[in-house]
């Protein structure tokens, strides 16, 4: 994926992130194609775009605050696309036929840049950059890097290191691609990529007239909300929206719904949750199911409710069976490792003949392992 730079502006912005929020840029250069191929900066870049381009970002993404993002032009019903303002700056942009008609439109992109909430000191790049292999117009590509704080480099056998001032790396560079770049040979003049590995969001306070599609998290939290209520409209389909059971399930509910931390509701049958498994896992298979029994993590597919994971109660503690056909052990040995395998009705005759568990305070420990990863 070989990306000609057609025009580059580079510039500096300064902000000294006090309270005041001082905070201005400079233009330093724009370069053409023939500037750029001789210029250092070729060599800062070099291969950024195709990595850029590369990068894998999904619609719905796992996270909420996943680092990398397609973002869609708000469009109004009954409008063009070229009613929205962050489309026709990138528009401007690709039809830019000058250096200097390149340069004016890219001050007006920084000005608007400069607005925003969480701007920090660094360097700005825009870039237009055809992929002639397969379309004639070019990709609009925005690139932020950050002020690295004590940077030096080293200098002579008498002062050993000198301070480098303004010092910038393509590490954790944010980024815009526009348009999106499906696959190669596929673009999406509706959509663009943005990438900021940062809880600042820049870009996302920066294109203030594009919208980004919910995370799988926010989706499924949608979907079983739902879920819960046409349970509650069935259950109570006979009693009147004021019934005062029906009010306590439901406040019940919405606690539950928006706490952090939840516990085992045992309100539906197994049926009834495999079933509402089911309707989430059918738009996408690799839905996660993380909980915790006590200080033990369990981590798998939802569509392994069910098939491979399994949730019991027997003599008043919650038991947990996984099923599977091989093990494996990583981080060190445990005697464990050793096991020759029980027969499960042993193990559960075990737990019945084990004393009642007494009221203990819950398990403190709410860190996940799987966080740490």
């Amino acid at each position: 994926m070989n990306y000609t730079v057609q025009y580059l502006s580079f510039f500096v912005i300064q902000a000294d992130g006090s309270a005041a929020g001082g905070k201005d840029y400079k233009h330093f250069r724009t370069l053409d194609e023939g500037d750029y191929m001789t210029s250092d900066i070729r060599q800062f870049l070099d291969g950024e775009f195709a990595r850029i381009s590369k990068r894998k970002v999904d619609k719905n993404p796992d996270t909420e605050n996943a680092p990398t993002k397609i973002g869609r032009f708000i469009v109004e019903p009954g409008h063009e696309l070229s009613s929205n303002p962050n489309y026709n700056l990138f528009q401007r942009l690709r039809h830019a036929d000058s250096a200097e008609d390149f340069q004016e439109q890219c001050d007006d992109l920084v000005r608007v840049y400069m607005d925003t909430s969480a701007v920090r000191g660094g360097a700005l790049i825009v870039a237009s950059a055809r992929l002639r292999e397969y379309f004639d117009e070019p990709f609009i590509f925005v690139l932020k890097c950050d002020f690295e704080p004590k940077v030096v480099r080293i200098a002579d056998e008498r002062s050993l290191i000198a301070a480098v001032d303004m010092a910038i790396t393509a590490k954790n560079m944010k980024s815009i691609q526009y348009p999106f770049l499906i696959e190669e040979g596929m673009i999406d003049d509706y959509e663009l990529k943005i990438h900021q590995a940062s809880h600042a969001r820049y870009f996302e306070d920066f294109l203030k007239f594009v919208t980004y599609e919910k995370s799988m998290p926010e989706i499924v939290h949608e979907q079983v909300t739902t879920m819960v209520k046409q349970y509650i409209e069935e259950k109570w389909q006979d009693a009147g929206a004021d019934h005062e059971e029906r009010v306590q399930e439901e406040h019940s509910f919405e606690l539950w719904a928006h706490s952090d931390k939840r516990e085992l509701q045992e309100r539906w049958e197994h049926e009834h949750v495999v079933e509402a498994a089911a309707q989430l896992t059918v738009h996408k298979e690799d839905l996660e199911l993380k909980f915790k029994l006590d200080h033990v993590a369990v981590r798998g597919l939802l569509a392994d409710y069910g098939q491979r994971i399994h949730i019991a109660e027997e003599n008043g503690r919650y038991v947990v069976l996984i099923e599977g056909d091989l093990f494996q052990f990583d981080r060190g040995v445990s005697p464990v490792e050793l096991l020759k395998p029980e027969r499960l009705d042993d193990v559960i005759q075990r737990i019945r003949e084990r004393p009642a568990p007494e009221e203990t305070a819950p398990w403190s420990d709410d860190s996940p392992p799987w966080d740490e990863e």
